[in-house]
């Protein structure tokens, strides 16, 4: 892109910025319909019923949240993925309000920590039902926990505080000692997505964990959990298909989604990371040939994110922001391509007051934006976005 394309997106990520600061970061969820207390007295609790709400929520082609008395809420992983983008905005422009307003965020985060067993973590603050669990509000979560993490050891990196690797420290404690493992034997772990009886197994919960286990003992200096760490990332690499896919679940048969595009991305991106922070280059071929998978078979040629690898529609805007943040990893590989991603992104899902809209169908969008599916993510990936693009020249 031109230098003036270049301030086009900063502006856009300025506006992001403001629009979700203005609202203290909080807002609707995706999966948050069981917070509606009109469903609550219509549909009981029972499994389906709480299955059959959040799915009408989640589906509908209107926000229908307001209508449900659904409040706007703080979302730990929503805000982890704004620390993160305005940490990297600082790392660059040195601006001391994304200082302070990483601080601020930071301080978020910290007030909604939550026990669980031995140590703490941090999870979504609706009840959710899933086919294969149920959580309780503000249940502390493997998936939440570990981008929670790595925005606390960005602002170690950032600030050099202590605190922050304390933080972290006390949460991987939450990983190993209060989730339930569902495989082990000795070249392979496979821990729980929650802290309750479960069997799924999630694919990208366990590589999350172990890229933030290599990573807090790079920077700490220790060597804590470091062997179940390579046990959680080689389970995860043993399970890519022949194609250099990942289904979403091991067996494929306990979920209904297939090769999808950000939980794809998610492995991709993890794996890299563990591969650094544990200097351990052993599954790079696996994560080239995950890479020409994801670019293939989860994006058009115009740089839309399909849904899944055999599906379309809807476009969505989490998988929009994952390809812009991996790829713009990769511009030697597929060079332009993060650029593809972004320009369509911005052309089809923007509005100019400083939101994303949550999908793209055949006929109609989903012109609503929820907080953390929608400005959250695509605010780290115009901050990812743009530092790629400073190193490059």
């Amino acid at each position: 892109m031109e230098m003036n394309e270049i301030k086009e997106i900063e502006s856009i990520a300025e506006a992001t910025l403001a629009w979700s600061h203005e609202r203290n970061f909080q807002g609707y969820n995706k999966h948050d319909g069981l917070n509606s207390p009109i469903f609550k007295a219509l549909l009981g609790w029972s499994k389906w019923a709480r299955i059959i709400a959040i799915q009408i929520v989640t589906r509908a082609p209107i926000n229908l949240r307001p209508f449900l008395l659904i409040p706007p809420s703080p979302n730990p992983k929503g805000l982890s993925l704004f620390l993160r983008g305005v940490l990297s905005r600082f790392n660059i422009t040195k601006d001391e309000s994304y200082r302070e307003t990483a601080k601020e965020i930071l301080n978020q985060i910290k007030s909604l920590r939550k026990p669980s067993g031995q140590g703490e973590g941090w999870g979504y603050y609706y009840p959710w039902q899933d086919p294969g669990f149920y959580a309780l509000p503000g249940m502390p979560n493997a998936v939440v926990t570990s981008f929670v993490c790595h925005g606390l050891m960005d602002a170690f990196e950032c600030f050099q505080d202590e605190e922050y690797l304390a933080d972290t420290s006390i949460a991987i404690d939450f990983f190993f000692k209060a989730l339930p493992i569902l495989k082990n034997e000795p070249k392979e772990l496979c821990l729980g997505y929650m802290p309750v009886p479960m069997e799924m197994r999630v694919m990208d919960v366990s590589i999350l964990i172990a890229t933030v286990v290599a990573r807090y003992n790079q920077l700490a200096n220790k060597d804590i959990y470091s062997h179940e760490a390579y046990r959680l990332a080689n389970y995860v690499v043993n399970r890519q298909t022949s194609e250099g896919a990942w289904f979403y679940t091991d067996p494929p048969g306990d979920s209904h989604i297939t090769h999808d595009n950000y939980h794809t991305g998610f492995i991709l991106d993890a794996l890299e990371d563990y591969m650094g922070f544990a200097k351990d280059l052993s599954w790079k071929d696996q994560h080239k040939k995950g890479l020409m998978f994801y670019q293939q078979r989860l994006f058009n040629e115009d740089g839309s994110p399909r849904w899944m690898h055999d599906k379309n529609y809807p476009y969505d805007i989490h998988g929009a922001a994952q390809g812009v943040i991996t790829f713009s990893r990769h511009e030697s590989i597929y060079p332009g391509f993060s650029d593809k991603v972004l320009s369509w992104t911005i052309e089809n899902m923007y509005h100019p007051d400083g939101r994303f809209y949550y999908q793209k169908q055949k006929y109609f969008r989903k012109k609503f934006t929820l907080m953390r599916w929608c400005n959250a993510w695509m605010y780290y990936a115009l901050s990812r976005w743009l530092e790629n693009k400073h190193l490059e020249s």
